[in-house]
């Protein structure tokens, strides 16, 4: 008798399952930081002007080319002219800003830290805001004269409101969250404006430096055209009658100049006071 043996029973093979792919981080933001990557953008300018005055584009007389601004900005430097004119714009301009932002920030700590003071100080400087500062120069005028305190006067009401309304919006936006939190912990008045308003609005405040630094600047064109007799503006003033754009350029060149470095000055104490502080510009 023969014993037949069962096949062996077919067992299901189960592909080994496929890991789970891992999640790719996207970065959202914009990059590290180029070098120097502020500077492209007027050096794409520059050589634009270059190109288009060396092949004839652009007629001379609208403006002048590169080489003929600089051959004009160094004979103004060897005759004294150019560094004259820029001393007394950057006085104009320094005494103004320090005056405006002493004046913007002592009201903005008023009108920020006390009802009395907000109620007192915020309506006249928001009916302020809405008549610009270049509108008071008849007013100054009659007040002041055409003299130096005139002009320093106007850059310092432009400064301070402008520091004002960043430094007052910066004061009154704490977040409520973090008073609840001071009031649990039990910090007193004092300790809460030292360790909460104010670092809370130091962003704000260097907002309003920046904005104002450069609004002293753009304050100063305009007064420096205005029965002034010294200035980078007269400089420029009187290059217009004679049709000298050249001269007119190297004006701008020297306010822009100017205006670029005391921002990047403001900037970069604003990275080292707000180092704290992670923001996309890095």
């Amino acid at each position: 008798m023969t014993q037949t043996l069962a096949p062996p029973a077919r067992t299901a093979v189960v592909p080994p399952r496929a890991a789970a792919p891992a999640v790719r981080r996207r970065r959202l933001g914009p990059g590290t930081p180029l070098p120097y990557g502020r500077a492209a953008g007027p050096l794409l300018v520059v050589a634009l002007w270059c190109a288009a005055s060396a092949t004839g584009w652009l007629d001379p007389r609208l403006l002048s080319a590169p080489w003929t601004v600089v051959d004009t900005g160094v004979a103004l430097v060897r005759d004294g002219t150019l560094p004259d004119s820029v001393l007394t714009s950057l006085r104009r301009a320094g005494l103004g800003f320090l005056i405006g932002g002493v004046a913007g920030t002592a009201l903005a700590l008023a009108a920020g830290l006390s009802r009395v003071g907000e109620a007192l100080i915020d309506g006249t400087v928001q009916v302020k805001r809405a008549i610009p500062s270049l509108g008071l120069i008849p007013l100054l005028i009659l007040w002041l004269g055409i003299g130096e305190g005139f002009k320093v006067v106007v850059i310092a009401i432009g400064v301070a409101v402008t520091l004002y309304l960043q430094t007052h919006a910066s004061l009154t936006g704490i977040d409520k969250r973090y008073v609840e939190l001071a009031e649990v912990v039990g910090l007193s008045r004092r300790q809460f404006v030292r360790k909460v308003v104010f670092p809370g609005a130091l962003p704000g405040f260097f907002v309003g430096l920046r904005l104002g630094v450069t609004g002293s600047w753009l304050f100063l064109i305009v007064l420096e055209q205005i029965n002034a007799t010294s200035g980078i503006g007269y400089l420029m003033f009187q290059a217009q009658n004679y049709g000298q754009s050249d001269v007119i350029v190297v004006g701008l060149v020297v306010y822009g100049l100017f205006g670029f470095a005391s921002d990047a000055v403001l900037r970069l104490v604003e990275r080292r006071v707000l180092s704290w502080r992670r923001t996309l510009s890095g």
